[in-house]
């Protein structure tokens, strides 16, 4: 086919270059520059084309070709400062050319699907996000979550090693988003957060393991909605954590107000502080996709993860155009976003001609208290598994009375750990989140907040934290019910004696088919009443 490739002496576009050229493609590099297209493309069998991508579009109907292929960037500021971001698309529709873009934003590769009705009609396939996501990593959801029922976790990251290629579009994208608000799917709602913010570690091999921060994406938008998943997380994360805490500062900065908008010569000092650094770090960057289902009854973790050896994680972002173009006779006509319009095989494929492999596995993945409990988790009732059965976020309510000790001890305690005062009938909203094998519970009695941070224990328990103190927490079931009785802690990680530990009498019970609890805590010593609340609880509706 005859290719015109917008930005084709950028970093991926000038190796979606090199990729179609392989291929047999007719290759017309297009951009601002000639000069640098001349330096980029030494090939004599491409063509050079100078355009500006903003301005005047016609150039491209000189050029003879069938595709355009956008690969310049930032998606983000052509929204932020374009009357209709969406022009290259819609002058191709015009013209009777297919399109293609390698967007990483959200909000544009969402919005392609505006143009659907006037591309079926003209015959051209318009489609957006043709890069690393929502392309590739559809096309992994969609190959993990066969034979799945039920679709709990969509978790996917990307990790370039340091010294590979950084190109300003992808730097200012990232840039613009730091600190900025981000919506997230969770637990079938939707969270608000930060962009660049809860980090966690993540293990792409023996030796690379890597810290990613949430970041929003077309998947974060599009693929709740298109793989019915109860949650959907992406982060990214640079080698260096030096890099890292920069653009967690430059977050900070902007939620304080200090820094207001990004402007060019801050990207140009951040590309060059990034240049400083190409010789510490790796070559070697990875991308990772865990899906968490269901199949006949049973919890499955399916992972595929990739690594891009010899500085060659540049080239993944361009394979998704590669692989349509090597099959572009069944593409169909229209605009949409890139989602699973191939296969993870057909995608494997294209990539074999580079320094990129693979891997699959899958394996059982029991939540923090089915793994405690071993097989006494299936003598818990339904509804008190369903609770606990989460996998990364979930949401319940319901209302609750709330009775507090009587004395200033008790009053002190309770008030010291941020228990709610008593009430009766008073709204609960209990939000659980999990990260790794750590769960997060935020209880909210009325406007009264308190949170608790719960780990493995081993064998039948659990670890709860409470600030500075930690109590271990023995599980037992019966009747279908759970008691939690305490039989350890610790203060600053110092253990505590047995006589200054408090008394617990809580248990999880199922009544006319309702989760209940009933939570009572005493002082030590004296055992008097610190704080009793008990009610019933539901999964909060879907929005």
């Amino acid at each position: 086919m005859k290719v015109l490739i917008i930005g084709g002496t950028g970093v991926f576009g000038s190796r979606l270059a090199e990729l179609l050229h392989r291929d047999g493609h007719e290759v017309t590099l297009a951009g601002r520059s000639a000069e640098r297209a001349e330096l980029a493309a030494p090939m004599d069998a491409m063509a050079r084309l100078k355009l500006d991508r903003d301005g005047d579009l016609t150039p491209v109907l000189s050029a003879g070709v069938e595709v355009v292929v956008d690969a310049s960037g930032p998606f983000q500021a052509m929204r932020a400062s374009l009357d209709d971001p969406w022009r290259v698309p819609r002058f191709c529709i015009a013209h009777g050319l297919h399109y293609l873009d390698l967007s990483d934003d959200a909000d544009f590769t969402a919005g392609i699907g505006a143009l659907d009705d006037v591309a079926r009609a003209a015959g051209c396939v318009v489609l957006s996000g043709v890069s690393s996501v929502p392309a590739l990593s559809s096309a992994a959801v969609q190959a993990l979550r066969e034979g799945m029922l039920d679709l709990e976790l969509v978790d996917t990251a990307i990790l370039p090693g340091n010294r590979a290629p950084r190109g300003r579009s992808v730097v200012e994208a990232i840039m613009r988003q730091a600190g900025t608000p981000l919506e997230v799917w969770r637990g079938g709602d939707w969270v608000e957060t930060r962009n660049w913010s809860e980090s966690r570690s993540i293990h792409l091999a023996d030796d690379m393991v890597r810290r990613g921060w949430m970041l929003r994406v077309p998947d974060t938008v599009l693929l709740p909605a298109w793989s019915g998943a109860r949650s959907v997380i992406f982060r990214a994360g640079m080698e260096l954590p030096l890099l890292n805490l920069g653009l967690v500062g430059l977050g900070l900065l902007r939620r304080l107000g200090c820094i207001r908008r990004i402007r060019r010569w801050q990207v140009s000092g951040a590309l060059l502080f990034a240049r400083l650094l190409e010789a510490f770090g790796s070559d070697r960057g990875g991308m990772v996709v865990n899906v968490v289902g269901r199949t006949d009854g049973s919890d499955l973790h399916r992972r595929w993860t990739l690594i891009a050896e010899a500085g060659e994680g540049p080239y993944v972002p361009t394979i998704p155009a590669r692989v349509l173009l090597r099959q572009f006779d069944r593409c169909v006509p229209g605009a949409r976003p890139c989602l699973a319009e191939f296969t993870l095989a057909e995608a494997e494929a294209a990539m074999a001609d580079l320094e990129i492999r693979f891997h699959r596995e899958a394996r059982s993945v029991p939540c923090l208290f089915e793994a405690a409990l071993g097989a006494d988790w299936s003598r818990l009732s339904p509804e008190i598994r369903r609770l606990h059965g989460f996998r990364d976020g979930e949401a319940f309510s319901g209302t609750a009375q709330v009775t507090r000790g009587r004395g200033w001890l008790p009053q002190l305690a309770a008030a010291f750990f941020g228990f709610p005062p008593a009430a009766r009938d008073v709204p609960v909203q209990v939000t659980m989140r999990r990260l790794d094998d750590t769960e997060t519970w935020v209880r909210q009695f009325g406007d009264r907040r308190f949170r608790s941070h719960l780990r493995p224990g081993g064998a039948g328990r659990v670890w709860e934290r409470f600030g500075p103190f930690s109590f271990l927490i023995a599980l037992g079931v019966s009747d279908g019910a759970l008691d939690f009785p305490v039989v350890a802690g610790r203060f600053l990680g110092l253990a505590l004696p047995g006589f200054l530990l408090p008394y617990s009498e809580s248990r999880e019970s199922v009544r006319d088919g309702a989760f209940h609890f009933d939570v009572a805590l005493h002082l030590p010593l004296t055992r008097q009443l610190m704080v009793r609340y008990r009610g019933s609880l539901c999964p909060t509706p879907d929005p």
